[in-house]
């Protein structure tokens, strides 16, 4: 594959570099790969976040990276239906090219796919390419995404998407058995803690060294799901009174406020007055006399 390519382009360099990383280091979440005709153009899966309703599902995409990256984000596109994205529409999100003012070089595939998985659950707020399933519906695309993967393009193409699906086929839990006719009970999630990326700024990264790795998409959140606790964690909850009590019965605080007494101050201020006019009569006194004294001997 290096060799149909420019070794000294930076882009080139840093995505064969992001291959072989992908390579050495794989993963049971996802899986993505680049076309050998064109390593622009990345084939990947995804396995549906666990205590969700994609759970066990696998999710197929592309990935379009642009001639100038890392220094620009690159393009997501979701092949296999989801309920959550749309279908062979570019998704908007603060990973993908709707919003290259968030993208920052230090990030590569592998950190937007594990950011990708973690927006899947969130609420959608309207954003573009985006769908709101109900979650009965989404399982059922899950258990249907296992079937078989989707099929599109040239047979290079065909054939990469085949193995990636296969490789995630072999990793990928069994969707939970749940009843769709019934309306299940959903344990109830913190969605911000998954979507929260207050996260530290990713360091930049130069090409031919070592990736970011998948804790920086903890930063990497757009979409903002409302939360339905109540009560947040550290807030303490005031006890009900009971209705039986009376206000009469309840105890009521003793407090003694002491006020100053404005009288010693008054008396205080007049008696310094005093003083500092007795003093200042003695010396007045006292220099008469000296110059009566200081006449007679004249």
């Amino acid at each position: 594959m290096a060799e149909k390519y420019n070794l000294k382009n930076p882009a080139v360099k840093r995505i064969l570099q992001e291959v072989k990383e992908m390579q050495s280091n794989p993963s049971d979440d996802f899986m993505s790969l680049p076309l050998e005709e064109n390593i622009f153009e990345w084939q990947f899966a995804i396995r549906g976040p666990c205590d969700t309703e994609f759970e066990g599902g696998i999710y197929h995409g592309r990935i379009q990276l642009p001639a100038e990256y890392p220094f620009k984000p690159p393009s997501f596109m979701l092949l296999t239906p989801n309920g959550r994205f749309e279908t062979q529409t570019k998704i908007c999100l603060s990973i993908s090219n709707h919003h290259p003012e968030h993208w920052q070089p230090s990030w590569s595939v592998r950190t937007a796919l594990v950011a990708l998985i973690a927006f899947m659950p969130t609420n959608p707020n309207g954003a573009l390419g985006s769908l709101d399933y109900k979650k009965e519906e989404r399982r059922a695309l899950a258990i249907k995404s296992r079937e078989a993967p989707p099929r599109c393009g040239t047979p290079e193409r065909q054939k990469l998407i085949d193995e990636i699906h296969e490789y995630m086929l072999s990793k990928a839990p069994p969707v939970p058995q749940q009843s769709l006719s019934q309306d299940p009970e959903e344990h109830p999630r913190n969605e911000e803690a998954e979507a929260q990326v207050s996260p530290p700024n990713p360091e930049a990264i130069p090409a031919g060294e070592g990736l970011p790795d998948e804790a920086e998409v903890d930063r990497i959140v757009e979409e903002s799901p409302a939360n339905d606790n109540a009560n947040p964690v550290g807030v303490e909850v005031p006890r009900e009174i009971p209705a039986s009590a009376s206000s009469s019965q309840l105890p009521r605080p003793q407090t003694s406020v002491q006020k100053p007494d404005d009288r010693l101050f008054t008396l205080a201020a007049i008696g310094l007055t005093i003083a500092i006019m007795v003093l200042l009569l003695k010396k007045f006194i006292k220099s008469i006399e000296h110059g009566a004294v200081f006449m007679d001997g004249s």
